[in-house]
Protein backbone atom coordinates (compact mmCIF):
# COMPACT_ATOMS: atom_id res chain seq x y z
CA UNK A 1 0.00 0.00 0.00
CA UNK A 2 1.55 3.26 -1.12
CA UNK A 3 1.24 5.90 1.58
CA UNK A 4 1.31 8.82 -0.87
CA UNK A 5 -1.42 7.28 -3.01
CA UNK A 6 -3.55 6.53 0.05
CA UNK A 7 -3.02 10.06 1.37
CA UNK A 8 -4.15 11.40 -2.01
CA UNK A 9 -7.28 9.25 -2.02
CA UNK A 10 -8.15 10.31 1.51
CA UNK A 11 -7.47 13.96 0.75
CA UNK A 12 -9.84 13.75 -2.23
CA UNK A 13 -12.59 12.07 -0.19
CA UNK A 14 -15.54 14.41 0.48
CA UNK A 15 -17.08 12.19 3.17
CA UNK A 16 -16.16 13.80 6.49
CA UNK A 17 -16.61 10.61 8.54
CA UNK A 18 -14.54 8.55 6.10
CA UNK A 19 -11.82 11.21 6.04
CA UNK A 20 -11.56 11.43 9.83
CA UNK A 21 -11.59 7.65 10.31
CA UNK A 22 -9.22 7.15 7.38
CA UNK A 23 -6.65 9.54 8.83
CA UNK A 24 -6.52 7.43 11.99
CA UNK A 25 -6.29 4.20 10.03
CA UNK A 26 -3.52 5.55 7.80
CA UNK A 27 -1.45 6.56 10.82
CA UNK A 28 -2.00 3.13 12.39
CA UNK A 29 -0.92 1.42 9.15
CA UNK A 30 2.17 3.61 9.06
CA UNK A 31 3.05 2.60 12.61
CA UNK A 32 2.50 -1.05 11.75
CA UNK A 33 4.95 -0.80 8.85
CA UNK A 34 2.45 -1.87 6.20
CA UNK A 35 2.92 1.18 3.94
CA UNK A 36 5.51 1.86 1.26
CA UNK A 37 6.83 5.26 0.26
CA UNK A 38 7.69 4.26 -3.32
CA UNK A 39 6.90 6.82 -5.99
CA UNK A 40 3.54 6.43 -7.70
CA UNK A 41 2.34 7.80 -11.01
CA UNK A 42 -0.67 10.10 -11.16
CA UNK A 43 -2.41 11.32 -14.28
CA UNK A 44 -3.55 14.65 -12.85
CA UNK A 45 -2.24 16.24 -9.63
CA UNK A 46 -4.82 16.98 -6.98
CA UNK A 47 -5.30 20.72 -6.50
CA UNK A 48 -8.16 20.85 -3.97
CA UNK A 49 -9.36 18.54 -1.20
CA UNK A 50 -12.65 16.74 -1.16
CA UNK A 51 -15.23 18.62 0.90
CA UNK A 52 -18.86 18.09 1.87
CA UNK A 53 -21.47 20.37 0.31
CA UNK A 54 -21.71 22.17 3.63
CA UNK A 55 -20.37 24.31 5.20
CA UNK A 56 -20.77 26.97 2.54
CA UNK A 57 -17.41 28.73 2.11
CA UNK A 58 -17.02 32.51 2.03
CA UNK A 59 -13.95 34.79 1.87
CA UNK A 60 -12.30 35.32 5.28
CA UNK A 61 -13.07 39.04 5.20
CA UNK A 62 -16.78 38.27 4.68
CA UNK A 63 -17.08 36.16 7.82
CA UNK A 64 -19.20 37.65 10.63
CA UNK A 65 -17.69 38.24 14.06
CA UNK A 66 -18.42 35.31 16.36
CA UNK A 67 -19.70 36.89 19.55
CA UNK A 68 -20.06 34.57 22.54
CA UNK A 69 -23.25 36.19 23.82
CA UNK A 70 -26.00 33.76 22.82
CA UNK A 71 -26.55 30.03 22.20
CA UNK A 72 -26.29 30.68 18.46
CA UNK A 73 -23.05 32.63 18.88
CA UNK A 74 -21.69 29.89 21.12
CA UNK A 75 -22.44 27.22 18.51
CA UNK A 76 -20.96 29.39 15.75
CA UNK A 77 -17.68 29.68 17.68
CA UNK A 78 -17.47 25.93 18.25
CA UNK A 79 -18.30 25.40 14.57
CA UNK A 80 -15.44 27.71 13.54
CA UNK A 81 -13.02 25.69 15.67
CA UNK A 82 -14.40 22.45 14.24
CA UNK A 83 -13.84 23.74 10.71
CA UNK A 84 -10.23 24.64 11.53
CA UNK A 85 -9.60 21.08 12.66
CA UNK A 86 -11.25 19.62 9.55
CA UNK A 87 -9.08 21.87 7.38
CA UNK A 88 -6.04 20.78 9.36
CA UNK A 89 -6.71 17.12 8.46
CA UNK A 90 -6.53 18.10 4.79
CA UNK A 91 -3.36 20.14 5.29
CA UNK A 92 -1.55 17.27 7.00
CA UNK A 93 -2.63 14.75 4.36
CA UNK A 94 -1.57 17.15 1.63
CA UNK A 95 1.93 17.41 3.12
CA UNK A 96 2.25 13.61 2.88
CA UNK A 97 0.83 13.45 -0.63
CA UNK A 98 2.56 16.48 -2.11
CA UNK A 99 6.09 16.44 -0.74
CA UNK A 100 6.99 12.89 -1.65
CA UNK A 101 10.76 13.40 -1.94
CA UNK A 102 11.28 14.21 1.74
CA UNK A 103 12.50 11.61 4.26
CA UNK A 104 10.16 8.91 5.55
CA UNK A 105 10.18 10.57 8.98
CA UNK A 106 8.56 13.65 7.45
CA UNK A 107 5.66 11.58 6.13
CA UNK A 108 5.31 9.68 9.41
CA UNK A 109 5.20 12.97 11.32
CA UNK A 110 2.42 14.39 9.17
CA UNK A 111 0.39 11.18 9.22
CA UNK A 112 0.49 11.44 13.00
CA UNK A 113 -0.65 15.06 12.76
CA UNK A 114 -3.53 14.08 10.44
CA UNK A 115 -4.70 11.45 12.94
CA UNK A 116 -4.55 13.89 15.85
CA UNK A 117 -6.38 16.57 13.88
CA UNK A 118 -9.08 14.01 13.11
CA UNK A 119 -9.40 13.29 16.84
CA UNK A 120 -9.72 17.02 17.55
CA UNK A 121 -12.34 17.34 14.82
CA UNK A 122 -14.37 14.51 16.29
CA UNK A 123 -14.19 15.97 19.82
CA UNK A 124 -15.38 19.37 18.63
CA UNK A 125 -18.04 17.96 16.33
CA UNK A 126 -19.48 15.89 19.17
CA UNK A 127 -19.49 19.01 21.34
CA UNK A 128 -21.20 20.98 18.57
CA UNK A 129 -23.86 18.27 18.33
CA UNK A 130 -24.47 18.64 22.08
CA UNK A 131 -25.37 22.26 21.26
CA UNK A 132 -28.02 21.05 18.77
CA UNK A 133 -25.92 21.86 15.71
CA UNK A 134 -23.61 19.93 13.40
CA UNK A 135 -20.64 20.62 11.18
CA UNK A 136 -21.89 22.47 8.13
CA UNK A 137 -24.60 24.49 9.88
CA UNK A 138 -22.64 27.76 9.67
CA UNK A 139 -20.66 29.52 6.95
CA UNK A 140 -16.89 28.96 7.04
CA UNK A 141 -13.87 30.26 5.17
CA UNK A 142 -11.10 28.52 3.26
CA UNK A 143 -8.14 30.65 4.31
CA UNK A 144 -6.04 27.73 5.51
CA UNK A 145 -6.34 25.85 2.23
CA UNK A 146 -5.66 29.01 0.25
CA UNK A 147 -2.38 29.28 2.12
CA UNK A 148 -1.67 25.62 1.39
CA UNK A 149 -2.23 26.30 -2.33
CA UNK A 150 0.21 29.22 -2.19
CA UNK A 151 2.87 26.92 -0.72
CA UNK A 152 2.22 23.81 -2.83
CA UNK A 153 5.43 24.43 -4.80
CA UNK A 154 7.82 24.29 -1.85
CA UNK A 155 7.86 22.39 1.46
CA UNK A 156 10.02 25.13 3.01
CA UNK A 157 7.27 27.69 2.40
CA UNK A 158 4.62 25.24 3.61
CA UNK A 159 6.42 24.56 6.89
CA UNK A 160 6.94 28.28 7.44
CA UNK A 161 3.47 29.53 6.63
CA UNK A 162 1.20 26.76 7.88
CA UNK A 163 2.62 25.32 11.12
CA UNK A 164 5.07 28.09 12.02
CA UNK A 165 2.75 30.99 11.15
CA UNK A 166 -0.91 29.94 11.23
CA UNK A 167 -0.83 27.06 13.70
CA UNK A 168 1.50 28.98 16.00
CA UNK A 169 -1.06 31.78 15.96
CA UNK A 170 -3.50 29.18 17.26
CA UNK A 171 -1.22 28.67 20.25
CA UNK A 172 -1.47 32.40 20.96
CA UNK A 173 -5.25 32.75 20.81
CA UNK A 174 -6.41 29.48 22.39
CA UNK A 175 -6.03 30.55 26.06
CA UNK A 176 -8.20 33.61 25.41
CA UNK A 177 -10.87 31.49 23.73
CA UNK A 178 -10.78 29.09 26.67
CA UNK A 179 -11.27 31.96 29.09
CA UNK A 180 -14.31 33.17 27.14
CA UNK A 181 -15.79 29.67 27.03
CA UNK A 182 -15.36 29.22 30.77
CA UNK A 183 -16.93 32.63 31.34
CA UNK A 184 -19.90 31.51 29.25
CA UNK A 185 -20.17 28.32 31.30
CA UNK A 186 -18.75 25.96 28.67
CA UNK A 187 -16.22 24.06 30.76
CA UNK A 188 -16.43 21.06 28.41
CA UNK A 189 -15.43 23.16 25.40
CA UNK A 190 -12.52 24.69 27.31
CA UNK A 191 -11.36 21.20 28.34
CA UNK A 192 -11.37 20.07 24.70
CA UNK A 193 -9.14 23.02 23.88
CA UNK A 194 -6.73 21.86 26.61
CA UNK A 195 -6.25 18.65 24.60
CA UNK A 196 -5.94 20.54 21.32
CA UNK A 197 -3.45 23.07 22.70
CA UNK A 198 -1.23 20.29 24.03
CA UNK A 199 -1.23 18.47 20.69
CA UNK A 200 -0.87 21.63 18.60
CA UNK A 201 2.37 22.51 20.39
CA UNK A 202 3.64 19.20 19.01
CA UNK A 203 2.33 20.00 15.54
CA UNK A 204 4.04 23.38 15.46
CA UNK A 205 7.20 21.68 16.73
CA UNK A 206 7.05 19.22 13.82
CA UNK A 207 6.69 22.08 11.37
CA UNK A 208 9.52 23.96 13.07
CA UNK A 209 11.82 20.94 12.95
CA UNK A 210 11.27 20.37 9.22
CA UNK A 211 11.53 24.09 8.49
CA UNK A 212 14.93 24.13 10.18
CA UNK A 213 15.92 20.94 8.35
CA UNK A 214 15.09 22.51 4.97
CA UNK A 215 16.81 25.78 5.88
CA UNK A 216 19.95 23.83 6.79
CA UNK A 217 19.80 21.92 3.50
CA UNK A 218 19.67 25.20 1.59
CA UNK A 219 22.12 27.09 3.85
CA UNK A 220 19.46 29.62 4.83
CA UNK A 221 19.11 31.64 8.02
CA UNK A 222 16.01 30.49 9.91
CA UNK A 223 14.75 33.84 11.21
CA UNK A 224 15.44 35.81 8.02
CA UNK A 225 13.90 33.11 5.81
CA UNK A 226 10.78 33.00 7.96
CA UNK A 227 10.34 36.77 7.65
CA UNK A 228 11.01 36.70 3.91
CA UNK A 229 8.48 33.94 3.25
CA UNK A 230 5.77 35.73 5.23
CA UNK A 231 6.45 38.90 3.25
CA UNK A 232 6.50 37.07 -0.11
CA UNK A 233 3.15 35.42 0.58
CA UNK A 234 1.54 38.69 1.64
CA UNK A 235 0.61 37.06 4.95
CA UNK A 236 0.18 39.16 8.10
CA UNK A 237 3.14 39.19 10.48
CA UNK A 238 2.48 37.61 13.87
CA UNK A 239 1.26 40.21 16.36
CA UNK A 240 1.31 40.14 20.18
CA UNK A 241 0.18 38.95 22.59
CA UNK A 242 2.10 35.70 22.11
CA UNK A 243 1.81 32.46 24.05
CA UNK A 244 5.54 32.54 24.62
CA UNK A 245 5.73 29.41 26.77
CA UNK A 246 3.93 27.37 24.09
CA UNK A 247 6.02 28.86 21.28
CA UNK A 248 9.25 28.07 23.11
CA UNK A 249 8.11 24.48 23.64
CA UNK A 250 7.26 24.30 19.92
CA UNK A 251 10.80 25.28 18.85
CA UNK A 252 10.81 29.07 18.55
CA UNK A 253 13.97 30.58 19.98
CA UNK A 254 14.04 33.33 22.58
CA UNK A 255 15.71 35.56 20.01
CA UNK A 256 12.89 34.96 17.51
CA UNK A 257 10.28 35.79 20.12
CA UNK A 258 12.10 38.99 20.96
CA UNK A 259 12.15 39.92 17.26
CA UNK A 260 8.42 39.13 16.96
CA UNK A 261 7.67 41.34 19.97
CA UNK A 262 9.66 44.14 18.39
CA UNK A 263 7.65 43.86 15.18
Amino acid sequence: MNLHHLARMLLANADIDAKAAGATQLWQASQAGTLTGATFQETLPLTAPGRPERPILAPPEAMPRRELNSPEGHAALIHALTHIEFSAINLALDAVYRFRDLPAEFHSDWLRVAAEEAYHFQLLRDHLRSLNHDYGDFTAHDGLWELAAKTAHDPLARMALVPRLMEARGLDVTPGIQSKLRGYGDKAGAAILDIILHDEIGHVAIGDRWFRYLCAQRSLDVAATFRDLIRAAGAPRPRPPFNEAARLRAGFSAAELQALRAG
